[in-house]
């Protein structure tokens, strides 16, 4: 064995810079010794150890312990990567290892041409984590400014009145209320509370977006978001909403379990959950293609859906307007090339690096396009922030500082290594529930073992009250008309004086706006309600209670409130169909929109006297 005289403070790894497969193997190790071992070309230390000749550094590489000891090629490796133990007890491992090391060296070109860059996503996760952070800040404003409204004491649908009802249930199916209501809101759900839920979670949002406690205030975000979403009943329960729910308790697995850590001091994110977020975006914007086409809706199948989408989705924008406008021929071909994302793009995900920086620019850029024609909340920055996760450091590096270039992640300590034992069975669920909902969705005709489908019943009907592993798919059919509910009140049955909602269609010279990402959610709620009926709808008639009774939290909820002195004696709801106006009309008349009388939605209503 070969020894130095001059031994380095700590382990040496030598290897040739002029090799480019051994740049890239040494790259790797890097992520996984972090500075435990010190990293150099040949070409650095020539004359420095004497000991060793010249030809062993082009032969293989040369790890050199603090004591002075020398060991070469695949023993080299093991040691350096701390898996001496098998190098030196496996039976037969040793002769095999260097046997395929040396036919390695031997074919350098073909095996450097073999093997992947080293990929790092240290900056990767650090956008996404603050990205995350502001959309949780988003969603808890948003829903604090009309939580009084929606749940309070005095709101549409009590919260209290819900958990009132919850706990007489008890009585009937005992402890397992709990697990199907799973709610902070069990400890206290007055007004008070549900405001602390709120603002809390918003506090705790800041803390993600500074980058301190990261997992344990993401966990917290989730825990709040999840009591708001079981006692907001319909209020609630949008899919971006447990998209949400999911994309905050997948991120507590990716994020750095320190307390400020800096860039230079964190280690690299589990692969697992990387892949498991990657895995979600998969879901999310393939389901959307897969829903539309298992529908047999003839819209889509024809590619004349876009004809009819920009005014008939819940809240359009403005741009929504003139891209109705546009001939058939090119909204046609947008729907063609949606589909084409929708269910070409995710496949890269699973690709090489510029595959997926390729899926990552499309999603994205659907994304953009549904944002800029539609009012969906906080939907598209989440698909988004997913989005980044599909790049990596060497394309993040350009557009950070020098300083942080040549970052690299340290070595990963007891907790990261006790959080990746952690996720291997909610990875294991995840892929259970997930992968037989896509190929039912698909409708592929598996023969899953009996076992297996118990398992997947018995699992998904477990977690299906925590909103945390979900089936997607926006419009699976497109809606043909836009109806509206037009909700008018009178204090003698002769004048009508119409209330104007924030942002759903109302006045016809009254442009549509931007909302995102907030979302108005009685707004929206009016749009669902207005393609059924009142009966299935329950929350409706209590909105015109509270509306007759003029109470203050429910009618801020509205924008224009025509009896601020006093309430209406009389409320009736009229259902319109809304259309958008064309180029000329608007132009003589200002109106983007022209609508038609179709009835009555419910009876009149008034309070008994």
């Amino acid at each position: 064995m070969i020894r130095v005289a001059a031994p380095p403070a700590k382990p040496l790894l030598i290897f040739d810079g002029d090799c480019g497969f051994c740049r890239r193997w040494i790259e790797r190790w890097k992520l996984q010794t972090g500075d435990r071992i010190e990293y150099v070309a040949a070409q650095e230390v020539v004359g420095r150890f004497p000991e060793i000749p010249a030809e062993h550094f082009v032969q293989s590489v040369q790890f050199i312990e603090p004591d002075g000891c020398v060991y070469s090629g695949a023993e080299a490796v093991f040691r350096s990567l701390n898996r001496r133990w098998f190098y030196e007890k496996v039976p037969g491992l040793a002769p095999v290892s260097e046997w395929l090391y040396g036919f390695i060296a031997r074919h350098r070109r073909l095996a450097s041409a073999l093997t992947p860059a080293a990929e790092t996503h240290i900056f990767s996760r650090w956008i996404f984590l603050r990205a995350l952070g502001v959309i949780w800040l988003v969603a808890f404003v948003s829903l604090g400014t009309q939580l009084d409204g929606l749940i309070g004491s005095h709101g549409i649908l009590p919260a209290a009145r819900l958990m009132q009802q919850a706990e007489a249930g008890i009585e009937h199916n005992g402890f397992g209320m709990y697990w199907l209501l799973p709610t902070l809101c069990w400890f206290n759900s007055s007004d008070t509370f549900l405001q602390f839920l709120c603002w809390g979670g918003a506090v705790l949002s800041l803390l993600v977006i500074a980058g301190i406690a990261t997992a344990p205030a993401l966990f917290g975000c989730w825990l709040f978001y999840l009591s708001l979403s079981v006692v907001c009943d319909v209020f609630l329960g949008y899919q971006w909403d447990v998209l949400l729910l999911e994309v905050g308790f997948l991120a507590v697995f990716v994020a750095p379990w320190q307390f400020s850590p800096h860039l230079s001091r964190q280690s690299s994110p589990p692969r697992l959950a990387l892949w498991l977020l990657r895995w979600l975006l998969f879901r999310l914007v393939f389901m959307s293609g897969v829903v539309k086409l298992a529908s047999n809706d003839p819209t889509w199948w024809n590619l004349s859906a876009l004809t009819l989408h920009y005014e008939t989705q819940p809240l359009p924008t403005w741009i929504g307007w003139y891209a109705h406008q546009l001939p058939v021929w090119f909204q046609k071909f947008s729907c063609g090339a949606m589909f084409a994302i929708e269910l070409g793009a995710p496949f890269l995900i699973f690709g090489p690096r510029r595959l997926r920086l390729f899926a990552a620019g499309a999603i994205t850029f659907l994304m953009v396009l549904i944002g800029l024609t539609g009012n969906y909340c906080f939907f598209n920055l989440l698909a988004v922030a997913l989005c980044v996760l599909l790049v990596d450091d060497v394309t993040w590096r350009r557009f950070f500082p020098a300083s942080w270039r040549d970052l690299l992640p340290v070595r990963a300590g007891w907790r990261d290594r006790a959080r990746r034992w952690a996720l291997l069975p909610v990875a294991t669920v995840i892929a259970l529930i997930t992968i037989t909902q896509l190929s039912l969705a698909c409708r592929l005709r598996v023969q899953w073992p009996k076992w297996y489908i118990r398992a997947y019943l018995r699992s998904f009907q477990s977690l299906q009250p925590f909103r945390s592993v979900n089936s997607y798919g926006l419009f699976a059919v497109m809606t043909t008309t836009r109806p509206e509910i037009v909700v008018e009140g009178s204090d003698d049955g002769v004048d009508w004086k119409a209330y104007e909602f924030n942002d759903k269609p109302g006045t016809l010279t009254r442009a549509p706006s931007f909302c995102e990402p907030h979302q108005p959610r009685l707004d929206w709620q009016m749009w669902f309600a207005a393609l059924g009926s009142y009966q299935s709808n329950p929350w409706f008639l209590e909105f015109c209670g509270h509306l007759l009774r003029g109470t203050p939290e429910v009618t801020r909820l509205v924008a224009v409130n025509p009896f601020p002195a006093a309430p209406p004696r009389y409320l009736r709801a009229t259902v319109y169909e809304y259309r958008f106006t064309d180029f000329a009309t608007r132009r003589a008349t200002g109106q983007w929109w022209r609508r038609e009388r179709k009835g009555l939605y419910c009876p009149l209503l008034s309070l008994p006297q």
